[in-house]
């Protein structure tokens, strides 16, 4: 394929083949995807490597492409699959005529990589990267719940309000500002009050009796 000397074309099959072999790693395409990306890699490769001696720079892409498998199934950090990219681009660089082919070609898998994620919004996604996804969660509701208890451990306490509540305003408490809530009651600026509720991060006070 004699169009493959032109850098442009060059950057358009690398551009589809790394869409579709990512896109098979992102979401369930029943194998589709992995045979279309295949197909697009192997006429780059096979157009570009023309000697037995040059079969590492595969090997070089095969890996890359294999420590991104093992980052999204096992490891789900994202390090390992930063380094199985960057392998990937070497891989497809390498083997270029020129300079200019070659940043182009890196860019197109790059792009590729970007717009396979456009799948996720059509097709079913697989479990890659899952352990990330839990422990982003996780972590998001542990600290939700640190604030819950947090806002909790305010009721009964007392404070004073620094700015009119009309009814809802500043008051500090232990030396921290709270926004709150005196529900029907409007209070002044400088009036001593006391939680009387808390419901998740709403704080319900009223004016302290002596």
């Amino acid at each position: 394929m004699e169009l493959l000397n032109y850098a442009s074309i060059g950057f358009l099959i690398v551009f589809l083949g790394t869409l579709f072999l990512l896109g098979e790693m992102l979401v369930k395409a029943k194998g589709l995807f992995a045979v279309l990306g295949i197909a697009f890699m192997s006429l780059f490769f096979s157009f570009h490597i023309d000697s037995a001696s040059s079969i590492w720079i595969i090997v070089l892409y095969a890996a890359g492409a294999g420590l991104i498998i093992l980052d999204g199934k096992i490891i789900s950090d994202g390090t390992v699959a930063l380094l199985g990219a960057l392998l990937m681009s070497l891989g497809l660089a390498v083997p270029t005529p020129t300079l200019t082919y070659g940043i182009l070609v890196v860019f197109g898998f790059l792009l590729g990589l970007v717009a396979s994620a456009l799948f996720l919004k059509v097709f079913p996604r697989r479990n890659l990267w899952s352990k990330l996804t839990l422990k982003e969660r996780m972590s998001g509701d542990l600290g939700f719940n640190s604030l819950n208890e947090k806002y909790k451990g305010l009721e009964g306490k007392e404070g004073k309000t620094i700015t009119p509540f009309r009814p809802i305003g500043t008051v500090i408490i232990d030396g921290h500002h709270y926004s709150a809530t005196s529900g029907n009651e409007w209070l002044e600026e400088g009036i001593q009050v006391e939680v009387v509720s808390v419901d998740g991060t709403r704080i319900l006070i009223k004016k302290r009796t002596n």
